[in-house]
């Protein structure tokens, strides 16, 4: 696969590669110019398996208007839609304080971030007393991956992805839970227009000392192919160089109850990867929705020992338009955004 460097000053080169350096821990307004739909992200993931507990803390802000948005969602198995999950704040357009950077800030979403090793370690907190509070940790086990394809759903925008240890505590309903797992991070920059919705996933799997995988999916013509990702089987970071997911949905609500992802390294190994969703939430994000579920994944091919398990999500993102459709059809193979069943 074929790299593409990240478009943006702040990023360092070193072998032909865009690396994430300690000054993209800052927030980037110096690139926004007069672009309306500048967007700046930062994402973080979580989980509690045996619970089958998952959660978000997601910013987004747009320094051109003023705004940020997101906030947290907390769910498991016994709900999925948002006014019925254990917790759920989706903000859209809070004001964004003037001096919002994110080594060390605090939002009106709630959401706090503080770095603590530069592009490696991140102090997290959420604050709604009487209702759903966090105090976490996220440590990268891998360095800061930068997107290498420009076909993927982020486009042009700059992107990374990172695989590291969440460990600490949130409290909910009142009850105090300890989290240590391995998840998933990402941050964006760039020009982020809500009108351009199109069917697409992102898919993750983490095990132990950095062992994971990140796929990046668009669906076309009953295909949903891997546009970029990575695999790291404990020998280090590969990129799949070309893959498919594929699923079986519920046939009423049309979220998926079972999910294969199989692909090919750069260096020609087979990569194969059967998950199961234990949970979900639907996100509504204005123009597309995300049916976000908390996967157990069984793991397969070189490098891997047998019966290896890791979890994460799968992110199965929709226009609203195309899910309606499907919905009141109950065909979700349909059209060129269908998916392929395993």
């Amino acid at each position: 696969m074929q790299r593409s460097l990240v478009r943006c000053p702040t990023l360092a080169v070193m072998n032909d590669e865009a690396r994430f350096t300690a000054a993209d821990d800052h927030t980037h307004e110096a690139l926004a110019g007069e672009e309306w739909w500048f967007t700046e992200t930062a994402w973080f993931s979580w989980h509690h398996p045996e619970r089958k507990l998952g959660g978000w803390f997601y910013t987004m802000l747009r320094p051109n208007i003023g705004t940020v948005a997101g906030g947290a969602w907390v769910w498991d198995d016994t709900a999925h839609l948002p006014w019925e999950v254990r917790y759920s704040a989706n903000y859209s357009a809070l004001q964004m304080p003037p001096d919002a950077d994110f080594t060390k800030v605090e939002l009106p979403t709630g959401v706090s971030i503080e770095v603590t090793e530069p592009t490696m370690g991140y102090r997290l907190g959420y604050d709604d007393p009487g209702r759903f509070s966090a105090d976490l940790h996220f440590q990268g086990v891998m360095a800061p991956r930068p997107l290498v394809s420009g076909g993927s759903t982020f486009g042009k925008a700059a992107h990374f992805d990172q695989i590291g240890r969440v460990t600490g505590t949130v409290e909910i309903g009142g009850e105090s839970i300890a989290i240590d797992c391995h998840a998933v991070r990402d941050r964006t920059w760039g020009r982020r227009p809500e009108n351009r919705p199109r069917q697409a996933a992102y898919v993750t799997g983490a095990g132990d000392a950095g062992a994971g995988f990140l796929a990046v999916t668009n669906t076309r013509d009953g295909a949903d192919l891997v546009a970029y990702g990575f695999v790291n089987r404990g020998a280090g970071i590969v990129d799949i160089s070309s893959g498919e997911r594929s699923v079986v949905r519920h046939p009423d609500h049309g979220w998926i109850s079972e999910i294969r992802l199989e692909g090919v390294d750069v260096n020609g190994d087979a990569f194969s990867a059967r998950g199961r969703s234990v949970s979900r939430i639907i996100i509504n994000r204005h123009t597309f929705i995300d049916v976000n579920s908390l996967v157990r994944w069984e793991l397969e091919g070189p490098g891997l020992e047998p019966d290896t398990v890791w979890w994460g999500e799968d992110q199965d993102m929709w226009p609203v338009h195309t899910w309606s459709a499907a919905k009141r059809s109950r065909d979700w193979n349909l059209g060129a955004e269908g998916g392929r069943r395993p």
